[in-house]
């Protein structure tokens, strides 16, 4: 799935503060966003869905992080849980798409992110066929509309900002492998 849709996620597993917690509500959005695209830069910082992608081991920090939060809820306990309940959820919605491979609508990668605890890799499953799909970008839309009505203005203008790059990145995702190809 593509940064957007993680993103947005990480929004959507904010949305119940803005009814109970109104004034953690957007420190949680904002962590939460930031938390859903943590994992993805280690497309920039070693192998991509292994080197920031923990599907097993972010648990490990949320579950307690969520516990702290509920019982001193503050603008930084709750935004450290959702930063680290965003990243799990991120690592293990990750083996719904697509796999690793350049062009992972060919399906030539049989790793989707990989499992540290286990030291092995978990296999694609391909509910979205592959990241910037336009099932992706409509799970980007779903999950992010809450942040343009729910949340105060800035939340808002972030949610709107990642609506755009993921529209964007859509409509270009199939041109990549083969522009990256030409430009290396």
């Amino acid at each position: 799935m593509m940064a957007t849709t993680h993103a947005a996620v990480g929004l959507l597993l904010a949305v119940p503060l803005t009814f109970v917690a109104p004034e953690l509500a957007a420190p949680a959005a904002i962590a939460a966003i930031a938390g859903g695209v943590f994992p993805d830069l280690d497309l920039f910082a070693g192998v991509h869905r292994k080197t920031l992608h923990f599907p097993d081991y972010y648990w490990l920090g949320a579950v307690p992080a969520l516990a702290v939060a509920a019982l001193r809820p503050s603008a930084v306990t709750v935004a450290v849980a959702y930063f680290l309940l965003s990243a799990a959820v991120h690592s293990v919605s990750d083996t719904f798409g697509a796999g690793t491979e350049p062009r992972p609508w060919e399906r030539t990668s049989a790793e989707a992110v990989y499992l540290h605890s286990r030291s092995r890799w978990l296999r694609p499953r391909y509910l979205v066929r592959y990241d910037g799909a336009p099932e992706d970008y409509l799970l980007t839309v779903l999950f992010m509309s809450p942040g343009l009505i729910l949340f105060d203005p800035p939340v808002g203008r972030v949610a709107l900002t990642f609506l755009v790059v993921g529209g964007a990145y859509t409509l270009v995702r199939k041109r990549l492998p083969d522009l990256e190809e030409r430009l290396l």
